[in-house]
C-alpha cells in the first residue's frame, strides 16, 4: 500500500478499478507553470512537488504524485478559472487534436532520504467540431469547471471524442499501467 498525493476522485477510482490499494493525503502546492517550461517538464515537476510535499510528513511511506495537463499549440490548458475561460478552451480544442500529458512521481524511503522516480505519459485526443450551442449546454452542466482543458472524456464530452492515440486512463487523469509498473519496480505494491 502507498499514499496518493491527490484528492482527485478520478485518480482514486482508476486505482481502485485496477485493484491497487492506497491511502489519500492531498498535496497543496502552487500549480503555476514556470516561464519557459515545456508542458512535459511542467507535468513532471508538479507531480514530483506533490509527491515530495506529502513524503515530508510520511518519510517511511511510498508516495505517488500526479499532475495532468492538456496541451494545444504548445499552450497548457489547466482548469478553467471561470465560464469564459472554459468557453475559450473548448473553442481552442474544437475540431482539433490535442495532447494530454500526465506526469507521475513515486517517492519512497532509501537510505534515510527521499528517492524519487518521475515519468510521464502522453495521449493524443481528437475532438469533433463543437457548435456554440453545444459549448453553452456543456458549460451549463458544470462538468468542465474543474477539469484540465475544460472537459471530461469519461463524462458528457465523450460524445465529442472520436479518436484517441494512447492510454485512455491517462486522459481520465492517471496512466494506470505506467503507475503500476513504477510502483512494482519500487516495491510499493
Amino acid at each position: 500500500m502507498f499514499v496518493l498525493a491527490s484528492a482527485s476522485p478520478r485518480r482514486q477510482e482508476l486505482l481502485l478499478n485496477a485493484g491497487i490499494r492506497f491511502t489519500v493525503q492531498p498535496a497543496d502546492i502552487n500549480e503555476t507553470p514556470l516561464t519557459g517550461e515545456s508542458p512535459r517538464d511542467c507535468a513532471e515537476r508538479l507531480a514530483r512537488e506533490k509527491a515530495l510535499a506529502v513524503f515530508q510528513g510520511r518519510p517511511g511511506d511510498y508516495v505517488l504524485g500526479a499532475d495532468t495537463i492538456v496541451v494545444i499549440d504548445d499552450a497548457i490548458l489547466s482548469k478553467p478559472c471561470d465560464a469564459d475561460d472554459a468557453v475559450r478552451m473548448l473553442r481552442l480544442l474544437s475540431g482539433r487534436t490535442h495532447a494530454v500529458i500526465t506526469g507521475v512521481c513515486v517517492v519512497g524511503p532509501a537510505a534515510g532520504k527521499a528517492n524519487a522516480v518521475t515519468a510521464s505519459e502522453t495521449t493524443l485526443v481528437t475532438m469533433c467540431e463543437l457548435s456554440g450551442e453545444e459549448i453553452r449546454d456543456y458549460l451549463a452542466t458544470g462538468e468542465p469547471m474543474d477539469k484540465a482543458g475544460a472537459y471530461a472524456i469519461q463524462g458528457l464530452a465523450s460524445r465529442w471524442i472520436p479518436r484517441i492515440e494512447g492510454d485512455y486512463s491517462n486522459v481520465v487523469g492517471l496512466p494506470v499501467a505506467l503507475v503500476y509498473r513504477m510502483l512494482r519496480a519500487r516495491g510499493a505494491l
